[in-house]
C-alpha cells in the first residue's frame, strides 16, 4: 500500500505541473519541497529534539545546505545546533586539547565531509516519493491519466522514475509504464533540442530576420532540463 504522507504531495504536484503555463517537472517541485521542509523543520521544531541533535551532530551538514541555512536568516537555531556539533567532533579528534595520532581524527573529519543530515532525509523521503508514484501509476487509472498529461520529466527523474519502475513492477507491466513516461519524456526533449538548434541560427546572418519561435528561452531550459532544476509556479 502506499503512504498517504507521500501520494498526497504527488497528487498536488502533478495536477499543479499540468495546470501550469510553463513547463514544469512534478518531480523537480516535489524533490524540491522536501529539501524547503527539512530545513523548515530543523531550523524550528525539530532543533531542539534531542534524537535529531545526535543525528545532526553525527552527520553534519553539506556546504549547498549551510549555505541554504545561512539564507534563512535564523541564525540562533543554526547556532545552536553548531555548538553541539562542534563541541562533539572536537571531542571526537582531540585528547587532553591536542590532536590525536593522524588517522583516527582525520577519518572521523572524512567521513563528515562527505555526509549531510538533509541530503540523507531528502533521499530518503525522495525514494519513496518515487515507489510510490510507480505504486499509484499501477493502481490507479486516475493517476496514469495525470501522468500522461504532464509536460515533461527533467533528465534526473526521468533516469529515477523508469528505474524505480524497472525494480517494482513485474515484466509484463513495466513496457506499459515505460511506455507512458515515455510519452511525457520525448516530445518535449525532441521540441527542446529544435529551440535550442534555432537559437544557435538566430546568430547567423542568413538568420537574423527571421522570428525567434520558441527559442529565446531555449538555453534557459536546456540547463534546467539538464540539471534537474527546472522551477515550479510557486518558486
Amino acid at each position: 500500500m502506499p503512504e498517504t504522507i507521500y501520494t498526497i504531495p504527488i497528487n498536488e504536484a502533478f495536477e499543479a505541473a499540468a495546470e501550469s503555463e510553463q513547463c514544469v517537472c512534478p518531480f523537480c517541485t516535489l524533490e524540491r519541497d522536501l529539501e524547503k521542509n527539512e530545513i523548515d523543520l530543523i531550523l524550528g521544531a525539530s532543533m531542539m529534539e534531542p534524537d535529531i541533535r545526535i543525528k545532526t551532530n553525527k552527520s553534519g551538514f553539506c556546504p549547498k545546505h549551510f549555505e541554504k541555512m545561512m539564507a534563512y536568516g535564523k541564525r540562533l537555531p543554526l547556532a545552536l545546533m553548531l555548538e553541539s556539533h562542534l563541541a562533539e567532533l572536537y571531542g571526537k579528534i582531540t585528547k587532553k586539547d591536542k590532536i590525536e595520532s593522524y588517522d583516527k581524527p582525520i577519518k572521523r573529519l572524512m567521513e563528515l565531509n562527505s555526509s549531510c543530515y538533509i541530503c540523507e532525509r531528502i533521499a530518503y523521503n525522495y525514494k519513496r516519493i518515487m515507489s510510490n508514484a510507480v505504486y499509484m501509476w499501477s493502481s490507479d487509472e486516475e493517476f496514469r491519466k495525470k501522468l500522461l498529461s504532464q509536460k515533461t520529466f527533467c533528465v534526473k527523474h526521468f533516469i529515477d522514475f523508469v528505474n524505480t519502475g524497472s525494480r517494482e513492477l513485474g515484466k509484463k507491466e513495466f513496457p506499459a509504464f515505460y511506455q507512458d513516461v515515455g510519452e511525457v519524456f520525448a516530445p518535449y526533449f525532441k521540441e527542446l533540442c529544435s529551440d535550442v538548434s534555432w537559437f544557435c541560427k538566430k546568430f547567423d546572418y542568413r538568420y537574423e530576420d527571421e522570428p525567434w519561435y520558441n527559442a529565446k528561452d531555449s538555453v534557459e531550459r536546456a540547463v534546467a532540463f539538464l540539471s534537474s532544476s527546472q522551477k515550479s509556479d510557486k518558486a
